[in-house]
Order: structure tokens, then C-alpha cells, then sequence
């Protein structure tokens, strides 16, 4: 849990310096930025679903990057270091987080076998 802590917190460290609309103030910013994220996803996320699933259906799931990009702008507000332009920067940064995230894990997956 710790490992992918700190792979999520390297996501966000690299993004955040590749994506002009993103700013992290340094490596402990980015990794708060990682378990504030984490925490979203575990407690707020599944409540946004819920009450959005009639939205997320008619758009035939794409209302939850809306949804990704509504957490990020929720987890700007709760940290100092860590700032996000506006909502579409957010998507985007949500995009390529779960992308990062995924090639990272997998190379992590790789290493244990």
C-alpha cells in the first residue's frame, strides 16, 4: 500500500510539472496530493456515483471523468501545495494520472514476478 502511495505520488509529481495547468509545490506536496486523492476516491467518489448514476448513464459513462475531474478540483481546495486551473485541466490531469498510474503499477507488478 505504502509502494503504490509513493508510485501515485511520483504520478502526480511528473504530471504536475508535464501539464502547464497543474502546479505541486514539491515531492511532500505530491504525495499528500496522493493520499488526499485516495481518501477521495475511497469516501467521496462512490457517493458522486450514486447520486449521478442517471447522467452517467445517458452519457454512457463519460460523466465520471467529470466526476475524476470534480475530485481533483475538491482535493485543490484541501491542499496548499497543490493547484489545478480549472475543471478541464483536471480532466486531463485525471486521464493521464490513471494512465501513469497503470504503466507504473504494471512495471511494479513486473518486478515482483
Amino acid at each position: 500500500l505504502l509502494i503504490k502511495l509513493l508510485l501515485n505520488a511520483v504520478a502526480v509529481f511528473v504530471l504536475a510539472h508535464v501539464l502547464t495547468g497543474v502546479s505541486v509545490d514539491g515531492y511532500v506536496s505530491a504525495v499528500i496530493v496522493a493520499l488526499v486523492l485516495s481518501i477521495l476516491n475511497l469516501l467521496v467518489k462512490p457517493l458522486l456515483v450514486i447520486l449521478t448514476l442517471p447522467v452517467t448513464i445517458l452519457t454512457l459513462g463519460l460523466f465520471l471523468l467529470v466526476i475524476n475531474g470534480l475530485i481533483i478540483l475538491l482535493a485543490d481546495k484541501f491542499i496548499d501545495g497543490f493547484s489545478v486551473v480549472n475543471i478541464w485541466w483536471a480532466i486531463l490531469f485525471s486521464i493521464l494520472l490513471s494512465i501513469l498510474q497503470s504503466l507504473l503499477q504494471s512495471f511494479l507488478k513486473k518486478d515482483k514476478k
